[in-house]
């Protein structure tokens, strides 16, 4: 299966990594063996049809930060150029998400679906913009579109709605979706200011670069977007979701939750209306989980409330769940 790998931060390196030490294993299990064709970064880009090697890539971008130094025909071809004249199964995207107007993850996957490819998407900054009209391009261009990560990392939040609880009616669901607010306010809980919990937070690199996707509830908005898509069938954008931070959680919030037996958290709930907000948690629900943890239950017709714990974010989670979705899209060609 030959792919383009558009960005190549901590996930995309993570996931070299990964198809590097289980090659073998891929191919013995699954009859997988992914062949990247095409790595493009912000500085330039490494192209080899016959497939890079691997290791070299990583340390390309170790050495001087980029892959355009991965040979010495140095290559400054955009992710849209590689996407028009690489040839290529499928594309990964994993640039950095961005909610004003998706770019340029947007751009690549469009383009790549035009071209027929396969698209797997770690951004949720497209999802969370154009979600329906994505979904409807992929069926226009018969091509699959996978985004398991792009909601709990390497928890498989995501196939568990849609799978394990296929043929139940799912009528709620509501959850800790940020694990970076989740921390700041599990952090408040043990007398900390929010602005010591921040720069904790903060010093273990848990905050996104512009840290309002995390404070302002952007990333967490983002996620219950794809789920209310894919969970419910609903047809929404960002816009629609009724969005508050935690800027404004003070220490005496979480005092006043304490008294009652409750912690403070960002909750995202799809219950009729779609809001993300924090909110008081009783301290015995199985969604007061402490940490970067994630934790989502699901509300269903028949099999009542059922909670998913896991880790949300980190390199290697997010690979694993990119992998998952090369071996879904890996078995849907052989059965086609």
């Amino acid at each position: 299966m030959r792919i383009i790998l558009c960005g190549f931060g901590v996930v995309g390196q993570s996931l070299v990594k990964l198809f590097d030490s289980r090659s073998e294993d891929l191919y013995a299990k699954y009859g997988l063996k992914p062949r990247v064709v095409g790595v493009f970064d912000s500085k330039g880009s490494a192209v080899d049809s016959s497939g890079l090697d691997l290791q070299k890539l990583i340390e390309a971008k170790k050495k001087s930060g980029t892959v355009k130094n991965y040979s010495d025909t140095k290559n400054s071809m955009s992710g849209i150029e590689m996407l028009k004249h690489v040839e290529a199964d499928i594309l990964i995207e994993t640039t950095a998400s961005n909610y004003k107007d998706a770019e340029p993850g947007m751009s690549h996957i469009t383009t790549a679906m035009k071209k027929g490819m396969h698209v797997i998407s770690v951004n949720k900054g497209p999802l969370a913009l154009a979600f329906p009209s994505l979904m409807e391009l992929a069926v226009y261009n018969q091509v699959m579109f996978k985004f398991s990560g792009t909601v709990g990392g390497g928890t498989p939040i995501l196939d568990y709605a849609k799978n394990s609880l296929s043929g139940e009616r799912i009528t709620s669901f509501a959850g800790i979706l940020n694990g970076t607010t989740n921390y700041i306010l599990s952090n408040m809980s043990t007398g900390l200011s929010f602005d010591s919990a921040l720069k904790d937070a903060q010093s273990k690199g848990y905050v996104e670069a512009d840290e309002s996707l995390d404070l302002d509830g952007l990333d967490a908005a983002a996620k219950l977007v794809i789920l209310a898509n894919w969970v419910m069938g609903m047809k929404v954008t960002l816009p629609d979701i009724d969005c508050t931070g935690i800027r404004k959680v003070t220490t005496d919030d979480i005092k006043k939750a304490d008294k009652n037996n409750c912690s403070v958290k960002l909750i995202a709930s799809c219950d009729g209306k779609l809001v993300v907000g924090p909110k008081e948690i009783s301290n015995d629900d199985p969604l007061c989980v402490n940490g970067t943890l994630n934790a989502i239950a699901f509300t269903s017709e028949h099999s009542g409330t059922q909670t998913i714990i896991g880790r949300g974010a980190g390199g290697i989670e997010t690979a694993s769940s990119i992998l998952r979705d090369l071996l879904d899209i890996r078995q849907e060609i052989a059965r086609t």
